[in-house]
C-alpha cells in the first residue's frame, strides 16, 4: 500500500482540521457546560445543530460511507475515511457534528445495505440528514453476549405482526432525545442451526411495550446526551415488514455491520491517543518537578517515546486494515480487522494512562479530556466484541490456515 494519503484524502482533512480549529475546539467547554447546565441530561444542547449546519455548509458531511452508496454520501474508501475518522476521534463528540458517529453510522450502513425502500425512506434518510438519531440493542443483561447466539430474546411471527419480549442493555443512543429507531437482534427461531436463529428487525422508540428502563454508566460516565441504555421489551409488535433482509439472517447482518464499525472505533481510538501524547508533551514542557521540566525526566521521556512508538504501530496496522478491506472486502480482512480490534483499544489505554500519570491529579480531574477518552478506550475492549474473542478466533483462523 501507499503511505501517502491521496491529494484528495490530504485536501479533505486540511479542510477538517482547519473546522476543528475553527469551531470544534472552541466550543469543546461551551458543549460540556451545556450539559451541565441543561435540566435534561438526554436532551441534545442546539449548538450541536449550529456545528451541524456548518458542516454540512463545508461539504463534510457523511464522509464514512463508501462509494457503493454514494448518492448518500462522500464515497470515500475506508483507507480515505481513516485519517477523518482519527482527526474526528480527538473530541469525543464531535462525529455527530459531520454525521459521524455511532452507533448511526453502523445503522445507516444495515438500512442501506440490507433495507427495503420503505426502510430506507422512514428511517435512512432522516438519519443521513441528520434529523433522528438511532440506537442498535444486541447486548442483554442476563447472557453472555460475547458470544451472539446466546441472546435470548425473542422475535416471534404473529399473523402480520413480529412480538418481541426480551431485556437489552448498553443499547447505544437510545436514552438521546432525538433517538427515533432501533435495530434489535433477537432469535426468531431457536430450533434452526446456531447461526441461523437470530434476525434484525426495527422497533420504532414509541412502540407500545419498549421501555427505557435506566442508563447504564461505562467507567462512572453516562456519555450525556447520547447514552446507553437498558431496554425491556413486552409483547412490543411491530408489522412483519420491519424485519430486515429474513429470518435468520440477523447474524450475517451483525457480521457485515461490526467490520467497518469495529475500524471507525480503531481509527477514533487513534485520534483520542494521538491528542493524549500532545497534551503530555506540553504538560511536560510546563511543570517543572524537582527543580527541572517534566521533559528533562529520563522517565517522562521515556513514557512519550514509547506511546509515540505505540501509536504509530496501531495506526500503520489500522491503515493496512482499512486498505485491506478495500481490495478484497470485509471477509477476506477479517484477520487483520480481529487484529486491529485488539490492538488499538489496548494502544489507546495505555497511552492515555501515561498521559493521565504525566499530569498527575489533573488528568483524572474534569478540567482534562483524559478521563473520559480512557473510559472510551477501556469500554471498546468490550463493545463490538471482547479482547478475548478476536484474540481466540485470529488465533484459530491463523492455526487453520497453516493447515491449508
Amino acid at each position: 500500500m501507499d503511505f501517502e494519503y491521496s491529494a484528495a484524502t490530504q485536501q479533505r482533512l486540511e479542510a477538517l482540521k482547519g473546522f476543528m480549529q475553527a469551531h470544534i475546539y472552541p466550543n469543546e467547554q461551551t458543549y460540556h457546560q451545556a450539559l451541565q447546565d441543561s435540566s435534561d441530561p438526554w436532551q441534545t444542547p442546539t449548538l450541536m445543530e449550529t456545528l451541524k449546519q456548518a458542516a454540512r455548509d463545508a461539504g463534510l458531511w457523511n464522509l464514512f460511507l463508501p462509494e457503493e452508496y454514494k448518492p448518500y454520501g462522500a464515497g470515500l474508501t475506508n483507507l480515505e475515511y481513516a485519517p477523518l475518522c482519527e482527526e474526528m476521534g480527538r473530541v469525543l463528540w464531535s462525529s455527530e457534528v459531520f454525521n459521524c458517529s455511532a452507533p448511526d453510522t453502523g445503522n445507516m450502513e444495515v438500512l442501506a445495505r440490507y433495507g427495503s425502500e420503505q426502510h430506507k425512506q422512514q428511517w435512512l434518510e432522516p438519519l443521513l440528514n441528520g434529523q433522528i438519531r438511532s440506537a442498535f440493542a444486541m447486548t442483554e443483561p442476563a447472557v453472555a453476549s460475547s458470544d451472539a447466539t446466546n441472546i435470548e430474546t425473542r422475535i416471534e411471527r404473529d399473523g402480520e405482526h413480529y412480538v418481541i419480549n426480551g431485556r437489552k442493555w448498553y443499547t447505544s443512543g437510545a436514552m438521546n432525545r432525538n433517538c427515533r429507531i432501533m435495530i434489535v437482534m433477537g432469535k426468531t427461531d431457536p430450533s434452526a442451526p446456531r447461526h441461523r436463529q437470530q434476525s434484525q428487525i426495527l422497533v420504532p422508540m414509541d412502540t407500545p411495550g419498549v421501555t427505557v428502563v435506566r442508563p447504564m454508566e461505562a467507567m462512572g460516565f453516562l456519555d450525556k446526551p447520547v447514552g446507553h441504555a437498558e431496554v425491556l421489551f413486552e409483547n412490543v409488535r411491530v408489522p412483519v415488514s420491519n424485519l430486515l433482509v429474513g429470518e435468520g439472517e440477523g447474524f450475517a447482518i451483525a457480521q457485515g455491520r461490526l467490520g467497518p464499525g469495529r475500524i471507525h472505533h480503531c481509527m477514533r481510538l487513534i485520534g483520542c491517543a494521538q491528542r493524549a501524547l500532545e497534551m503530555a508533551c506540553d504538560r511536560a514542557n510546563e511543570r517543572v518537578a524537582f527543580g527541572v521540566p517534566l521533559a528533562k525526566q529520563q522517565s517522562v521521556r521515556e513514557s512519550i517515546a514509547r506511546m509515540y512508538c505505540d501509536i504509530e504501530q496501531a495506526r500503520l496496522l489500522t491503515l493496512k486494515a482499512a486498505d485491506k478491506m478495500d481490495k478484497h472486502g470485509n471477509k477476506v480482512a477479517r484477520d487483520i480487522i480481529a487484529a486491529i480490534k485488539i490492538v488499538a483499544p489496548q494502544m489507546a489505554c495505555n497511552v492515555i494512562d501515561q498521559a493521565i500519570q504525566i499530569h498527575g491529579a489533573a488528568g483524572t480531574s474534569q478540567d482534562t479530556v483524559l478521563s473520559a477518552t480512557y473510559a472510551y478506550a477501556r469500554t471498546i475492549r468490550l463493545a463490538d466484541g471482547p479482547d478475548q474473542v478476536h484474540m481466540m478466533q485470529l488465533g484459530r483462523n491463523l492455526m487453520a490456515d497453516r493447515l491449508g
